[in-house]
C-alpha cells in the first residue's frame, strides 16, 4: 500500500496494455470468424448461381424435348391416319 506513485502509474499502464492487447486478441479471432463466414457466404452464393444457371438451361432443353415430342405425336397421329385409309 505505501508504493509510490510512479510503480503504482506503471502497474496501472501494464494493466492496461494487457487489457487493450486482450481485447485486441478477441477482435481478431471475431474478425477472423467474420471473414470465415463471408468466404462460405460467397462460396453458397457462386453455388447458387451456378445451380440457376443450369436448371435453366435444363428448362430450356425440357421445353425443347416437350416441342419435340408434341410434334413427333402429331406425326404419329398422321401416319395412324394414312394407315387406316
Amino acid at each position: 500500500m505505501n508504493e509510490p506513485v510512479e510503480d503504482r502509474g506503471a502497474l496501472d499502464l501494464t494493466y492496461l496494455i494487457e487489457e487493450h492487447k486482450k481485447e485486441i486478441w478477441e477482435f481478431k479471432k471475431q474478425e477472423a470468424v467474420w471473414i470465415k463466414t463471408q468466404n462460405q457466404l460467397d462460396g453458397t452464393k457462386q453455388i447458387v448461381l451456378e445451380m440457376a444457371s443450369t436448371i435453366k438451361q435444363l428448362k430450356t432443353q425440357n421445353d425443347n424435348f416437350e416441342a419435340e415430342i408434341a410434334r413427333l405425336n402429331e406425326e404419329i397421329q398422321l401416319l395412324e391416319m394414312q394407315i387406316k385409309k
